[in-house]
């Protein structure tokens, strides 16, 4: 594998140096079950969408030492024996891992990812793991965010020239096409992941002619199927809209119409509707208007408020940066380790209460009312009960106040985590775009609109079984002492 392109050093340093430790103490084959979660919804939304599956498998396909990379570390100044590189050289993942499906709205502190393998193993992938996690998920949820309030309008990912390097605007892009967007400008992302692409002209091309009218008639003549124009390089309503007019009854006389034009600076509210305007007296009324210029949902929601004639959304840098809160916070906790050839739960205690972990191999259930079709509640339960699978009277408590509880009878139980790695093999298929992109679809009809609203929403409850609240307990009470 070409260096450049094997990401198995896409780590930190103190994984490589806690493997080695492990290796040097003879603890590098003891057991071990990480969890991936995030302990706070983004954007004050009410749910996350999950995404960065596909690259984590990719990620395990590929995982390997090559020659460079063990070259890389011998240099390093801890002089890694060479037996250890040894090692690595002939280093396969054999650990297994359960995932929530891309597409999935995801809530604070349940698993998202759960591994399981050596110590030496899930170190390894932590950094990698949660660096694809929590981007694409962040992204997913901006991107679902927008198209909540869009309602039903065209969503257009134009994000690449603002993103941070060329992954992100890739992987940023599918993430978005994930949570509902319908095309990007990125014709590498178009290329790799079949997402549909779009793009009208940049103010350059009317710039590098003569006159706008010009600058119109040439890019139409050249693409006259779908032609969408700039109408704002140099005065939207005296010089923009009127010259589009002309364009488009050239287009006409060539038997095309004109798709629309291009809103990218200025009044968007009132320039959509003065546009509206001309654009209707001249016939035009099948043409659209697409608006661009530093969008995110709450001024699309506040346009659509205030009755711009909008169409179609253009959305970059807001998006693909994330901008009102650019990380995720996903971390990556050791919940259960081998000892004696048995798992026991470990825990880690903060100062800080909403950092303190919940110990143990867990699994998570989405509670499903069936009378309502709706889901209720998302339960953590210890990986070894077995009341979910009896579909018996379950408590619902809220684990910071246990006090606030309630019974659910009448419910179905449906299993977040799937198989997607077994013993190093792959045994997951992983669905096309468009089955991820429809599957998120149907997962928003599954919860209340008090959950999915933008402002305020409603909190979802996630709640830990009775067996994982008592075991917390214990380990607190048992590091106090």
């Amino acid at each position: 594998m070409n260096s450049a392109n094997n990401l198995t050093l896409h780590t930190d340093k103190y994984q490589i140096n806690m493997m080695y430790a492990h290796w040097k103490s003879g603890t590098d084959g003891e057991g071990a079950v990480f969890e991936a979660f995030f302990r706070k919804l983004p954007f004050g939304n009410g749910y996350a969408v999950f995404a960065g599956l596909e690259r984590i498998v990719d990620f395990i396909r590929h995982l390997q030492f090559g020659v460079e990379e063990l070259s890389y570390l011998a240099k390093q100044e801890e002089n890694y024996d060479p037996a250890f590189l040894e090692l690595l050289r002939r280093f396969q993942f054999k650990g297994t891992i359960h995932a929530v499906e891309e597409g999935s709205l995801v809530f604070p502190n349940e698993p998202i990812i759960r591994v399981e393998g050596t110590i030496f193993e899930t170190q390894l992938i932590e950094t990698a793991l949660l660096n694809f996690m929590n981007y694409q998920t962040l992204i997913a949820t901006k991107a679902s965010r927008i198209k909540q309030v869009a309602a039903g309008d065209i969503l257009l990912e134009f994000g690449t020239r603002r993103a941070q390097e060329a992954d992100a605007a890739v992987w940023g892009a599918r993430a978005a096409y994930i949570a509902g967007f319908h095309a990007t400008s990125n014709m590498h992302a178009g290329m790799m992941f079949g997402i549909p692409t779009k793009g009208t002209h940049a103010h350059s091309w009317v710039q590098g002619h003569e006159s706008e009218e010009e600058a119109f008639l040439a890019y139409a003549q050249a693409l006259p199927d779908g032609v969408t124009l700039l109408v704002d390089t140099y005065d939207t309503l005296r010089s923009g809209v009127p010259n589009a007019i002309k364009t488009a009854h050239w287009l006409e006389s060539v038997g095309k119409r004109l798709a629309g034009i291009r809103l990218d600076s200025g009044d968007l509210a009132y320039l959509s509707k003065e546009a509206r305007k001309l654009l209707d007296a001249a016939g035009l009324q099948d043409a659209k208007i697409v608006a661009s210029n530093d969008l995110d949902e709450t001024l699309i929601f506040n346009l659509k408020a205030q009755g711009a004639k909008i169409d179609t959304w253009g959305v970059g840098t807001q998006l693909i940066t994330a901008a009102d809160q650019p990380s995720l916070g996903g971390v990556y906790k050791l919940t259960a380790r081998e000892r004696n050839g048995e798992y026991i739960p470990v825990i880690k205690i903060s100062a800080n209460p909403e950092k303190v972990s919940a110990p143990g191999k867990k699994n998570v259930y989405r509670i499903m009312n069936r009378s309502t079709g709706l889901a209720e509640a998302d339960y953590i339960s210890l990986s070894n009960e077995t009341d979910m699978q009896q579909g018996g009277r379950i408590k619902l408590f809220d684990p910071i106040h246990p006090y606030i509880h309630r019974y659910v009878n009448d419910y179905e139980a449906v299993p977040l985590l799937k198989p997607i790695v077994v013993q190093g093999e792959i045994v997951y298929k992983l669905p096309p775009l468009e089955q991820i992109r429809s599957y998120h679809e149907q997962q928003l009809s599954l919860f209340r609109p008090e959950i999915l609203r933008k402002l305020n929403p409603d909190l979802y409850p996630v709640h830990l079984s009775e067996q994982a609240w008592q075991v917390k307990m214990e380990l607190i009470k048992s590091h106090q002492q």
